[in-house]
């Protein structure tokens, strides 16, 4: 289950990421096709990046499911796509400024 201020890393390539927000019923998160771990943890060295989910995680830029309830943000990028229980995550759109007319 995750928890806000979590530090996961992924155990596939160079992707980390810090938990902002986590819903009730949030499940699991993954990326590259394989499950994120704690940030202290050791990789699972069997594993490798899924080829359907290699479209890379950017640094810097918050994630968010469709249902917009866990945020997370990408403290370090890689090869490797975040997903939440098998559904991908976006890019969250910047909130638009109001109008200063």
């Amino acid at each position: 289950m995750l928890t806000n201020g979590a530090r996961l890393r992924s155990q596939v390539c160079d992707t980390e990421v810090i938990v902002i927000r986590a819903g009730a019923t949030a499940g699991a998160l993954s990326c590259g096709g394989a499950p994120m771990i704690a940030h202290g943890e050791t990789p699972d060295a069997a594993l490798s990046l899924s080829p359907d989910a290699s479209e890379g995680t950017a640094i810097g830029k918050r994630y968010v499911d469709g249902a917009d309830t866990v945020e997370v943000l990408a403290t370090k990028g890689g090869a490797g796509s975040l997903a939440l229980d098998g559904s991908p995550l976006v890019i969250k759109a910047a909130k638009p400024l109001p109008s200063s007319d």
